[in-house]
Formats: C-alpha cells, structure tokens, sequence
C-alpha cells in the first residue's frame, strides 16, 4: 500500500471512531450523581426511577449509590468520594446523617459540584445550595390532626406509640414526629428534638431504621411499656406494617389506630384495607426529576436554584390520604392515590 493510501485509510478510521463516540456518548455526557438512604425502600427505589428517566431525557450519566442501611453515613462518605473523583457536576443526597455528612460534602462544594439535598435536609439546612423536599413537619401535623379528630374526646385520654426513624434524629425523622405531635395537640417542648415531652399521654418512643422488621420490634417494646397503647405514629409505610403485625400477633390490632407517611402503592393499599387510618403522600419522582433539571442547569449556566421567599426548602407537596375524612382536614381517598402513588 502506497504511503497516501496509507494516511487515507488511517483518516477514515479515525473519523469513524468520532461519528461512533459522537457528542451523546458516555464519556461526553455530564455526571449527575444520587445517593440515597437505601437501595430497597420503595421511596428510594422510585426516586432512583425518577432521577433515571429525567438524566436520560436531558442526556446526562446518572451514577447512583446507596447505603447498606439506613443511617449508613460512611457508605455515602464513599460515594461522594467517588462523584468527585469522576468530575460530577451535581449531587443528589438523601443524608442518613444530616449532620455528619455535612463535611464530605463541604468538600464536593468546594470542587465545584453542585449538592442538593432530597426529601432530608442537612443540618443546617443551607449546607447544601438547595433542598428539594416534602414539607416533613406539615406531613406530621396533617396525620396528628387527623387521629386527634378521628377520636373526637378520647384524645384526651389516649396512648400514643411513637414509631422513629433512627438514635441520630435526622431532620426528616424529628420534623415529622413533632409535626405529629403537634397536630394531635401535644406540647413538643424543643421542637428539635425527639422525646423532650412530658405528656402522660406519650407511652414512648423507639427506632425502626424505616423498616418493617424495625416497625415490628419497636412496637413489640412499646407494647411490653403498655399494652394499652391506643394510636401508633410510624415514620413511614414499612415500618406501619411491622407495628400492625405486632399489633395483631398481640390481638389488639383493632386497638390501635396507625396512621403513618410516604405514600407508597403498598402503603395506600393498607389504608384502603384499614390496616392503616391515613398517610401523608409525598413525591419522591417529582423531588428526582427536579434535582437532575437543576444539575443540568447548574452545567450550562453555572446557575444554582433558588429558594422560594422566607423558606429554606423547595416544597413539593403533601397531601393526606385516609378513607375516613374529618371535616376541615384536606385529604384524598385512597381509590384516588392508588393513581398517583408509587413504588
């Protein structure tokens, strides 16, 4: 082969690498990363979906990462050691620790990626440049409202089992438990703080790392305290799930009204079942999908997200479903979230 023929082929070869590799390829697109609590909660599950379909239609690389457990900080230390040593432009955090987390992600801010916090602020609140979240507090409230009108004059009287989240008291699982109390009408004392309360009506309270063998365990404690509890708070659907069954392995699951957060398709189907008496649903695609289109933003124009006027969070939505009404509580059937729930 002559020498021309020679630097014409290695010229064809050489454009056809670059129309293969072409502008939308892997190595071209810019990196989002998420990282969440876990990776088996439906909640999560469904907001990696989100974050998902929203990378691919903005033509992003999505890398996600998740906890072994919830309240695994070190495992989303890692990760977000990770994200900046790929160059990501943006974070998408779920904190286990709102607190402890804070450091490592000083460090992603400092190298220049964007961090937003989802549905668990951080502590504080602006160590993140923004927080997409479900109104945690205003979830609490609307199921303590609730279960204090269900029962009319026994709430005066009743036995309530507080069902948390985790021992570190992360701002998702103090604001919904005191948002609660306070709906039911009870003085939370500090409002950041977890079991400050000095209401005879409170049995106790006990962790359920969010799941439902957590749920089960917690309550056959609160149970062994007083066996005449008679409304169960749970953090989320999982955990509502384990207090019903140890609820019931006791006999006393017609004793006790559970009403709990998330709105998840199995959790709404507890509800519509009368396992349990409402649910606050939030919206876990709707936090994803925002967080990537903010991260995309942030890679084209440098601009971060702003937050709405006299609030430290972007609010997207709560709303309380339950099949049993009470007058002057917005809320929607459980025939009704069954079309918008998820997981």
């Amino acid at each position: 082969m002559s020498k021309t023929k020679l630097l014409n082929s290695v010229a064809m070869a050489v454009a056809g690498l670059a129309l293969a590799a072409g502008p939308g390829s892997a190595s071209a697109q810019e990196i989002v990363g998420l990282i969440t609590k876990t990776n088996t909660n439906p909640f999560f599950v469904k907001m990696k979906e989100g974050a998902e379909a929203k990378a691919k239609e903005l033509g992003m690389e999505l890398r996600s990462y998740a906890g072994k457990y919830d309240g695994d900080n070190e495992g989303q230390v890692e990760a977000i050691e990770s994200l900046i040593a790929a160059g990501a432009k943006g974070i998408l955090i779920t904190p286990s620790d709102s607190a402890a987390i804070v450091p490592t992600v000083q460090r992603a801010r400092d190298a220049g990626i964007l961090v937003i916090a989802l549905d668990t602020q951080l502590e504080p609140h602006d160590a993140a440049d923004a927080t997409f979240a479900t109104d945690n507090f205003k979830a609490g409230e609307l199921i303590g409202q609730w279960a204090s009108a269900k029962l009319g004059d026994d709430a005066a009287d009743a036995k309530l089992a507080m069902l948390d989240l985790s021992e570190a008291g992360v701002s998702v699982d103090v604001q919904r438990d005191q948002g609660f109390l306070t709906g039911f009408g009870i003085d939370v004392g500090n409002p950041n703080r977890i079991g400050d309360e000095d209401d005879d009506r409170i049995v106790g309270h006990d962790i359920t790392q969010g799941a439902e063998e957590g749920g089960r365990t917690a309550m056959e404690n609160l149970l062994q305290r007083n066996p005449a509890v008679s409304v169960v708070y749970t953090i989320n659907e999982p955990a509502a799930a384990g207090a019903y069954e140890a609820l019931r392995s006791f006999g006393l699951d017609e004793q006790a009204l559970i009403v709990s957060i998330d709105g998840g398709c199995p959790g709404v189907q507890n509800v519509a079942e009368g396992v349990i008496g409402a649910t606050s649903m939030q919206f876990p695609l709707l936090m994803a999908s925002m967080g990537v289109e903010a991260v995309k933003k942030f890679a084209e124009t440098g601009e971060k997200p702003e937050m709405p006027a006299g609030q430290d969070f972007v609010n997207t939505g709560v709303e309380l479903v339950t099949d049993e009404p009470e007058e002057g509580i917005p809320s929607i059937s459980s025939e009704e979230a069954l079309k918008k729930c998820w997981g």
